[in-house]
């Protein structure tokens, strides 16, 4: 049994060992503080945590997005690295020699048993009388199964109340409200508007057509109808922001969740008239309340000069700064502002930068961070831009806004994304609490 430890105490070594490899060489030889944590937690966890639990394929929609459950570092295989038993000594500390060979076990079982082991813990979170928020949070971070997306989403962002005797009343409720204030501010001739409406409705029915242009459903009339319902009904309703060009792009991840309770398959075969309309109102009014919580913490990014994207751009180009200092010498010698690309990524979230069929994954984790999104999305996108460190320094300014205007990623899968996440959240371990290292 002594021998078994062993081997897989070694085993371990080498797993987290090449994965920190991994990170090391994206910082280009940087040491990396030995105390950093790289899991979501404050306490220790209660098992090895094995780098091995990843997602290995792009379809998020098959219910199997999970990775490990509790480290947000993800590995290759193929090479070995001498160990550090720093880190690897702290979690086998916390440890049973027992759990290890199970966890193992599972391992060798593959994805099947390690997302079955997933969807029970969602299941007991799920299942309590009243949800326990903090704890769905740290699940959901690391991604959750397709099919429960739409009952987790509404619960991460506050629409659905976490207290499951109230649940369906509010809902009901909410989707009322919905259905009348389009009633009372969509369904009027343009009689009944100031100009301003008029040409805000104009500016949507305009932008609708171009949502998310690559994926076929969009363009569906009816699809495009739905986004402009909530979107004008939204824009009236939040009048210190209106409609402002992006937040079109916001609504297309709702629209896919909630309508996957109603249409099977892939979103490239779904059609919106296979719905009743009753069922159509409900998934707007989801999409429209979910818009509207995720939205409230963010409304500084829509308001007049959008100060809140201008300041989180300012504190992406200092974290890239502390971070990969060549890169950001390079941009700024060739005169690149970060607003120049960023903006984008503030405004749109991403959606329009990396493939479709992995924006649900990173709302996930989007939407797991709640109140502290923005702030993270500084090193999510400092973790999505350092992706290609090495390809930027070779480029002029032209190229460079070339090239990020056109990224290399129509061939991700979630392998890329969760790299992309796990930097992130180990600079913001390392860098949130130390405002001092961003300091110029």
């Amino acid at each position: 049994m002594d021998k078994r430890e062993d081997e897989q105490q070694k085993r371990d070594d080498s797993r987290f060992n090449q994965t920190l490899k991994n990170v090391q060489g994206f910082l280009k030889g940087r040491s990396i503080p030995g105390k950093v944590l790289l899991t979501r937690r404050s306490d220790p966890p209660p098992y090895p945590i094995s780098p091995t639990y990843q997602r290995s394929l792009s379809e998020n929609d098959a219910g199997r997005n999970e990775r490990f459950e509790e480290s947000v570092e993800v590995e290759d295989h193929n090479s070995s690295k001498k160990h550090d038993n720093t880190y690897a000594g702290k979690l086998r500390s916390n440890s049973s020699a027992e759990r290890s060979v199970k966890e193992v076990q599972n391992l060798k079982i593959g994805v099947r048993s390690s997302d079955s082991a997933r969807v029970m813990k969602f299941n007991k979170v799920l299942s309590e009388t009243t949800v326990i928020l903090e704890k769905l949070r740290e699940l959901a971070w690391n991604g959750v199964p397709h099919y429960m997306r739409p009952d987790v989403w509404r619960l991460l962002l506050g629409y659905a109340p976490p207290n499951s005797d109230r649940r369906e009343a509010v809902l009901r409720r909410k989707r009322l409200e919905y259905l009348e204030s389009v009633g009372q501010f969509y369904d009027l001739p343009d009689s009944e508007r100031s100009d301003d409406e008029i040409n805000m409705l104009r500016q949507i029915a305009v932008d609708c057509p171009r949502t998310v242009p690559d994926v076929s459903f969009f363009q569906q009339e009816q699809v495009q109808k739905s986004l402009e319902r909530i979107l004008y009904t939204w824009a009236i309703r939040h009048p210190a922001s209106g409609y402002v060009q992006g937040i079109n792009d916001l609504v297309t991840p709702f629209l896919v969740i909630f309508l996957s309770e109603y249409l099977d398959g892939g979103v490239e075969s779904w059609t919106m008239s296979d719905l009743s309309a009753e069922k159509v109102s409900d998934v707007e009014a989801d999409c429209y309340w979910c818009l509207t919580k995720l939205l409230d913490g963010m409304q500084d990014h829509y308001t007049f000069a959008q100060p809140g994207i201008q300041r989180l751009v300012f504190k992406l180009k200092e974290l890239v700064r502390r971070i990969d200092e060549p890169v950001s010498r390079h941009m700024e010698e060739h005169g690149l502002e970060f607003l120049q690309f960023a903006f984008r990524w503030y405004n749109c979230l991403l959606i329009r930068e990396i493939p479709f069929n992995l924006i649900n994954r990173l709302w996930d984790t989007y939407l797991a961070e709640g109140d502290a999104l923005p702030d993270f999305l500084v090193y999510i996108y400092a973790s999505f831009l350092l992706t290609w460190s090495d390809e930027l320094k070779k480029l002029d300014f032209q190229e460079m806004v070339m090239f990020l205007q056109h990224l290399p990623t129509h061939n991700w899968s979630d392998q890329e994304l969760e790299m992309v996440l796990s930097r992130a959240y180990m600079w913001h371990s390392m860098f949130n609490n130390s405002p001092n290292h961003l300091a110029s």
